[in-house]
């Protein structure tokens, strides 16, 4: 099944043969999802999880540029030239030139031959260091904010999966409203010709067979709807006919306390691991602009063969140190010191905002979570008793004690009842997915 599955959804992502090649089907695929295969489609379809992929591959990229500052960096050239020197520019007196045979002061023309590599080595420049460090950093925040936007999307497409079998259940709910409403409307036209029921009677069935299945296009327009949020966030093709192998139930779970459930949090959230690499990637770029400051000592060098001819050139090299020493800029070193001091400060108040809004998430979903379980209990009995209900109103109505008020009373009870349920089911279900998501589990969920 799982490789059927894969298949139809390579079939589906437009894998294989042109569109030239073969002619356009007549149908629509179906795709089978279960929550699992909805998940997994999520990660390895969805635009955000693939931005960030590239994001991770570009800070790495940056990083490697960083690394290259400090290592050898060896250039070549090789040139050929004919010139002329003016040596009265250089400050050689006329006489001198007169002697040289050069009276008006420029040579005559000559030909020149340069073959010539040249290297520089960075032998200690903290700058340099710490801005690879930095550059470090950023290819972990990239790699860590990539898991954050893969958890992210694994909890949206699971609500969304639920949604979409919230609205799945609702039309069934409506379908057997319906089916309910067409066996009332027979009761009532029989008891009318039997002459123990009146026209009313059956018109008030009549209407509320028409809300009924008014009521049913509205749950398959949201169906519809649901699925086609569903295929937007998985990445997919829209033109498949999507089916929901999973259903709404009450799973079993393991108690969490707070305690329990914020230490797990702390422990497994992404977010806070990605915000402490955040603000070591502030601290690494303020030093290395801190350290601009302090003197960098580098060493240059060339070697090459040089002369009027080719096969007449020399063999020259040129080897030397050199420190740098900052001075002054114009203030622009210290005014980039303080904009990252500022960033540093920033990341650091981001940290108490990322912390408080886990512990947010956390407790809020303890609470649904709970207030849900308890909501399908009550909703089980209400479903209980509404049907319970309506049998004895139809069965007051089948022996003419009473009109068919009650019946359509005890039949709107019933459809409430039903969607209490629906809505009780869907919203444990989502609150264990977000329960999942602000403990930093969701990945062990599915």
């Amino acid at each position: 099944m799982k490789w059927r599955t894969m298949g139809v959804a390579l079939l589906v992502l437009g894998i294989g043969p042109s569109a030239e090649a073969v002619e356009p089907p007549q149908f629509r695929p179906e795709l089978r999802l279960s929550l699992h295969d909805a998940i997994q489609a999520a990660i390895d379809n969805n635009v955000n999880v693939r931005l960030l992929r590239e994001r991770i591959a570009s800070a790495q990229a940056t990083a490697d540029t960083s690394l290259g500052t400090l290592l050898p960096s060896v250039s070549g050239y090789m040139t050929g030239r004919n010139q002329t020197v003016n040596l009265a520019a250089f400050g050689i007196p006329q006489s001198s030139l007169s002697t040289l045979g050069v009276p008006g002061g420029v040579t005559q023309p000559f030909d020149v031959y340069d073959a010539r590599a040249n290297f520089v080595q960075n032998l200690f420049s903290l700058s340099l260091i710490q801005r690879w460090r930095a550059a470090r950093a950023g290819v972990d925040v990239a790699k860590l904010e990539a898991e954050v936007t893969k958890r992210d999307v694994m909890a949206t497409a699971g609500l969304l999966y639920m949604e979409a079998v919230r609205a799945e259940a609702a039309v069934k709910a409506r379908q057997a409203d319906l089916e309910l409403s067409e066996r009332l409307l027979k009761l009532a036209r029989d008891r009318k010709k039997a002459g123990v029921a009146t026209g009313l009677d059956v018109t008030r069935e009549e209407v509320q067979l028409e809300n009924t299945r008014q009521r049913l296009l509205v749950a398959q327009n949201d169906q519809e709807s649901a699925k086609l949020n569903l295929i937007r966030a998985l990445g997919i093709d829209f033109n498949v006919d999507v089916t929901l192998t999973d259903e709404l139930t009450l799973a079993k779970i393991e108690p969490k306390t707070p305690d329990m459930a914020l230490s797990a949090a702390h422990e497994n959230r992404v977010e806070l691991k990605a915000q402490m690499s955040r603000q070591k990637l502030a601290s690494l770029s303020l030093s290395s602009v801190t350290s601009e400051r302090l003197p960098s000592l580098s060493l240059n060098g060339d070697y090459g063969w040089i002369g009027l001819k080719p096969d007449e050139a020399s063999a020259t090299r040129t080897v030397g140190l050199m420190l740098s020493v900052p001075i002054f800029d114009g203030g622009q070193r210290e005014s980039r010191i303080s904009e990252n001091r500022s960033r540093v400060r920033q990341e650091s108040i981001r940290m108490k905002d990322v912390s408080d809004q886990i512990t947010l998430e956390v407790r809020s979903a303890l609470l649904t979570l709970d207030s849900s379980t308890q909501q399908i209990t009550v909703a089980e009995k209400g479903l209980e008793l509404a049907l319970k209900e309506f049998s004895l109103a139809h069965d007051r109505f089948a022996a003419g004690l009473a009109t068919n008020i009650e019946v359509t009373n005890a039949q709107a009870s019933v459809a409430r009842a039903r969607d209490n349920l629906i809505e009780a089911l869907f919203r444990f279900n989502a609150s264990r997915i977000n329960l999942a998501r602000a403990t930093g589990e969701i990945d062990q969920l599915f």
